[in-house]
């Protein structure tokens, strides 16, 4: 697979960590001969007002109290390493869907992505961290690029709250893109490409305190991508440039579920959609569990799909299983 986009790269670390508006989450792997497992983890609260995510403003308010709940995370995951690979929530990065009829020559494919993604900023390109891949090909010989953006500034926060840890963040990325990245690594029938060119479709539901992200991916391509915030959270810039399916904020798991309903309508009607093969949910089980369960059935009501669970380390995972199995 292509892994979706990271903002820095090098070689890649064996520890993944998460920073969210809640907790930071430290996970280490562990290879068996059925593939990459879970091997430990850590994870550690935060005071409400510590992590605020953002697209344009400050994110973290105190880089000590980051770094110390990264080190009693590391204390728990029982080793301190010194290079990890870093997630950090969606709320911090723009992410965008750009298409191109006709590809442009390769020598003119970065410029143009970063003179498209330089009119949807809302900031200064000079303050812009930008990351591309490739993505699903088009009828006619087009493709359209998968795009994360965010400021500079707000990337290295995070990073600077690993540092103060005694850690290097290697790799910095999304949320919600390694979920799919996780999912993808733990492979399945309903996430390959079928014979004769039949689709496996799939939707990711990621539920953050402050934030959900639902992503429909198309084999291993990403399709479609959509951050809303949650009550009492700073409302995100829109996020891609496609149609808004709705406005306003989600104040409750009903709220969350007609969104995912409108979602698979939009697919359906838009994206040349039949059903999901797969429905994945994480971050529900964070609700406690009669919650989490009734979100879980909720969606499955709605959709006519079962819905699967990820585990809260999911994302952390992820971003260390892309470096594995691209």
């Amino acid at each position: 697979m292509s892994p979706l986009p990271g903002f820095l790269t090098s070689p890649p670390p064996s520890v993944g960590v998460e920073i969210a508006s809640d907790r930071v989450t430290a996970v280490s792997l562990a290879r068996q001969a059925t593939g990459w497992i879970v091997g430990a983890h850590g994870s550690e609260r935060l005071a409400p007002g510590v992590v605020t995510p953002a697209l344009n403003a400050l994110n973290i308010h105190d880089t000590d109290a980051v770094a110390a709940a990264l080190r009693s995370a590391f204390e728990k995951l029982g080793t301190r390493p010194r290079r990890i690979a870093l997630v950090v929530p969606d709320t911090a990065a723009k992410v965008s869907l750009l298409r191109f009829d006709k590809i442009p020559a390769q020598n003119d494919l970065d410029q143009l992505i970063r003179w498209q993604m330089r009119k949807a900023a809302p900031f200064k390109p000079e303050e812009a961290q930008l990351s591309w891949v490739p993505a699903a090909t088009l009828p006619g010989g087009g493709r359209e690029y998968l795009v994360t953006l965010a400021r500079r500034d707000i990337i290295e926060s995070y990073m600077n709250a690993c540092a103060a840890a005694g850690v290097d963040a290697g790799v910095v990325d999304l949320a919600s893109l390694n979920l799919v990245n996780a999912a993808i690594a733990a492979g399945g029938d309903d996430v390959a490409p079928r014979s004769g060119g039949a689709r496996a479709d799939w939707l990711v539901v990621h539920v953050a305190p402050d934030y959900a992200t639902l992503a429909i991916v198309r084999n291993k391509d990403l399709i479609f991508f959509r951050t809303r915030a949650s009550a009492g959270s700073a409302r995100p810039e829109a996020l891609d440039g496609r149609p808004s399916i709705a406005t306003g904020q989600l104040e409750t798991d009903a709220d969350l579920a007609d969104l995912v309903h409108q979602t698979a309508m939009y697919y359906e009607d838009r994206l040349e959609g039949e059903r999901f093969a797969r429905v994945v949910l994480s971050g529900a089980s964070a609700r406690g569990t009669e919650n989490g369960e009734r979100l879980r059935r909720n969606l499955e009501e709605r959709l006519g799909v079962k819905v699967a669970t990820l585990d809260a380390v999911a994302p952390a995972a992820g971003v260390v299983l892309r470096e594995r199995v691209a």
